[in-house]
């Protein structure tokens, strides 16, 4: 039995407490706000997040940031935005020997670190890994079967994390491209974003198809600039995650996209679906691939309709009347 700490009562750290404490673990879960916590307390799930999944009565539930003290695991199932702030208030209270596993999915704006970074550099003397793939927390809480990978440069800590979370409805792989695994992760929600937009434009299964490769293109590309390996984006954290993204009414990001391409002002459409990662993340992607000077035409579009006023129909124009090249340019270039 693993001592298991979820900072975080959004859905999808609730519903991996749910599969954690069912796998016989001691599981709790932390949120800074008292309400949130009283509402699970009282009627036994977070119905504004997780409609509909009960959480086990065993889990314990605490606004109290102390409770990382003495875990042998801690995810984190924080916003990008405030997963620093977070880290900091729990820096003083972690024990240098508890894994720290994030599952939040993100750039951190100006410095351009992925999230395990930020965590790494709050909890140095931790070991940190990543846990990502496609897994909507609607199904995951549900127990409809869910396979993801977990990302960590140390094996046995891996090991760990993969006892502490699997069950007959969900398989953790082992993986050791912590970057590719985060990058894969963070940047599938920038693609699904515009996929969600190519929906609200009324446009067909060849237009979506066309984006999705693509757009898993331009992520390898900038993973492979960040440090990444290639295999990496043919796995769970990267083609896996981007199918169910872009093509799930699961996705915050998809529908924020729908509303985007129906005409609904991009902040509007924000405001309307919560949390939107991708919003933010197209943002320091667009700022990063400029940066590296790696060609994102996916993303650049995206970000001018997000942050510039483009419509989208002019977008799309752009990306379909650039020049004509091959698609594999480099092998073909090569020969």
């Amino acid at each position: 039995m693993a001592r298991v700490t979820i900072l975080g009562s959004g859905a999808f750290g609730l519903a991996l407490a749910v599969i954690s404490d069912n796998a016989g673990n001691d599981v709790t879960v932390w949120s800074a706000f008292e309400q949130e916590i009283e509402t699970i307390r009282k009627t036994g799930e977070n119905a504004a997040k997780l409609p509909g999944v009960k959480i086990n009565e065993s889990i314990k539930l605490t606004t109290d940031i102390s409770c990382v003290k003495n875990a042998d695991i801690v995810l984190l199932g924080i916003p990008s935005s405030f997963l620093r702030g977070v880290c900091e208030q729990a820096a003083g209270f972690m024990d240098p020997e508890t894994v720290i596993v994030n599952t939040s999915k993100g750039l951190e704006a100006d410095s351009f670190k992925t999230m395990s970074q930020v965590a790494k550099e709050c909890f140095p003397l931790n070991t940190v890994a990543v846990l990502t793939g496609p897994s909507h927390a609607e199904e995951v809480g549900r127990g409809i079967p869910t396979t993801v990978v977990t990302a960590c440069d140390d094996y046995n800590a891996a090991k760990v994390i993969q006892k502490a979370f699997s069950s007959h409805t969900f398989r953790i792989y082992l993986c050791d491209d912590v970057i590719g695994a985060e990058v894969g992760g963070s940047l599938k929600n920038v693609i699904a974003l515009a996929a969600g937009v190519c929906d609200g434009l009324g446009l067909g299964d060849n237009t979506k198809a066309a984006l999705m490769t693509r757009g898993i293109n331009e992520i390898r590309r900038l993973g492979l600039a960040m440090g990444a390996q290639a295999e990496t984006f043919a796995g769970l954290s990267g083609i896996g995650d981007l199918i169910v993204t872009c093509c799930s009414m699961h996705s915050r990001n998809r529908r924020a996209g729908i509303l985007i391409g129906k005409g609904t002002d991009p902040q509007e459409a924000v405001k309307q679906i919560g949390t939107v990662e991708g919003y933010v993340c197209t943002k320091n992607a667009y700022a990063l691939c400029k940066k590296l000077g790696v060609d994102m035409p996916i993303t650049c579009e995206l970000y001018d309709i997000l942050y510039c006023g483009r419509s989208p129909k002019d977008a799309l124009s752009t990306l379909m009347n650039r020049p004509w090249t091959t698609e594999l340019e480099a092998d073909f270039l090569k020969n």
